[in-house]
């Protein structure tokens, strides 16, 4: 069936100006996105068989170029139109960080750390390095790893927090199991490392925790 023959109500376009863009599922953006189908299947149809193609809307939108385009209804023309998608909507979530604003809203560093990690499929540990008014001065991402984890050097995040001349810092990583959850791992370098900060005077807001649909902050579930 045609989204033509659907009623008004339950075609996504439609939908979506009526009740909001929450109210549809990943098949109906999707349908939106790809605008049309390809030989003998409805838009639809196509976007239901991508998304279990791949698995999840996340896994499509994180594919490469070589396996999206691969896949019969996609191309490198919409492959260019879903990068240019999602830069916008990373650079619309990094504002706040990259225009100078203080960091005084967790949703706001929430936002911009789940932008730059929860599409990784291994472990990376980063850090914002915060001035005095906790501006961010720079984001790095100091240390990569495995599926199962990533090494970190307290003397490593000691000296770029010493070369960056910051006052504060927050303190992220990714979970690739997709799980936003601390484990006794984490919260013991979360301790180790704001002792060897703690020694240059270089506070540890926070240490935020990246799953594939939320973010945990250890300072708000008190293991910080």
């Amino acid at each position: 069936m045609s989204l033509k023959d659907l009623p008004v109500t339950e075609r996504p376009r439609e939908k979506l100006l009526h009740l909001g863009p929450d109210s549809l599922t990943d098949a109906e953006l999707l349908a939106i996105f790809l605008r049309t189908g390809s030989a003998g299947r409805p838009v639809m149809t196509l976007a239901r068989e991508l998304i279990s193609d791949f698995g999840s809307l996340r896994a499509l939108t994180g594919a490469s170029a070589e396996r999206f385009c691969q896949t019969p209804g996609l191309g490198t023309a919409k492959f260019a139109q879903l990068q240019a998608a999602l830069a916008m909507a990373q650079r619309v979530m990094e504002s706040p960080v990259t225009n100078g604003e203080p960091l005084t809203s967790p949703a706001a560093t929430r936002s911009y750390l789940k932008s730059k990690l929860v599409t990784r499929h291994h472990e990376v540990f980063a850090c914002l390095f915060l001035d005095t008014r906790h501006r961010v001065i720079r984001y790095e991402e100091l240390f990569n790893g495995t599926i199962d984890g990533a090494a970190v050097y307290p003397r490593e995040v000691v000296r770029r927090a010493l070369e960056t001349n910051a006052a504060a810092v927050i303190l992220a990583h990714n979970h690739p199991s997709g799980v936003a959850e601390p484990s006794s791992a984490d919260v013991n370098l979360t301790e180790r490392l704001r002792s060897a900060l703690g020694l240059i005077d270089v506070r540890v807001l926070d240490h935020m925790i990246v799953g594939h649909n939320e973010v945990t902050s250890m300072a708000e579930t008190g293991h910080l």
